[in-house]
């Protein structure tokens, strides 16, 4: 499997990092939209070059707390999920392990969607991922789990994805188009990207069980090409196939 994800890394994109690009914070929110939509063309290219028609028919955001990076996957028709692009996360606040509580800083780890878009953020265009799913409401502090974990502009986080203003303006264009044609884009967020080396090492067993289901979503992915399907039990167990 590691040689397999080893090559797989020599073809992947090369990262988009941030940019200098702040958008005035006096902007309204059909001006912010209006602002993102001019990205289209740039969106446009990127998915041209990776050889996936626009709009997608599937969308899929990996981030990787460790390494700092949010890759890009999509697929449209019946053709395989293709790694997009991938961009650099300016900052993300917290450690390796799942979001538990309100206040601990940490980014959920974990499968979600994204579920609200508001152009009337404080960091400029914000897209709210679905913390807690079913397993963090069983494993989180009952009465404060926390919640309003987005994907942001600026540069500046309390447990949550802060891409700076050009790069959101991007991923809204995607996100925005998914919703449009009442698709999901669906989060998944990872501790690292060597979750081989981080199950060898332990932790926790409840890190531990939300560590196992992401590894073989990300094999499945890297491997196999497509979306995985996730199941979560009552118990807060996950079932991905």
């Amino acid at each position: 499997m590691l040689a397999a994800l080893f090559s797989f890394a020599l073809a992947a994109p090369a990262v988009r990092d941030g940019t200098d690009y702040d958008a005035p914070s006096t902007l309204s929110a059909k001006a912010r939209e209006a602002a993102a939509a001019l990205r289209r063309p740039v969106v446009e290219a990127l998915f041209a070059t990776a050889g996936v028609a626009w709009p997608p028919r599937e969308l899929l955001l990996r981030a990787y707390k460790a390494e700092m990076e949010l890759e890009v996957w999509a697929a449209a028709a019946e053709g395989p999920l293709t790694h997009v692009t991938t961009y650099r996360v300016c900052a993300a606040s917290g450690g390796p392990g799942p979001k538990r509580r309100e206040g601990d800083f940490q980014v959920p780890e974990g499968f979600y969607t994204l579920d609200l878009f508001n152009p009337w953020s404080d960091y400029h265009l914000s897209m709210r991922v679905s913390y807690p799913n079913a397993s963090d409401k069983v494993r989180s502090d009952p009465k404060r789990p926390g919640g309003a974990i987005m994907i942001h502009g600026s540069c500046a986080s309390i447990g949550c994805l802060a891409m700076t203003d050009e790069r959101i303006e991007e991923l809204w264009v995607m996100a925005t188009a998914m919703r449009t044609h009442k698709r999901t884009t669906h989060v998944h967020s990872f501790p690292t990207h060597d979750m081989t080396e981080l199950l060898a090492t332990g932790g926790p067993a409840d890190h531990v069980e939300v560590w196992t289901a992401l590894a073989r979503a990300q094999q499945i992915v890297d491997l196999e090409h497509r979306m995985p399907r996730v199941r979560f039990g009552r118990d807060a167990s996950m079932a991905v196939d």
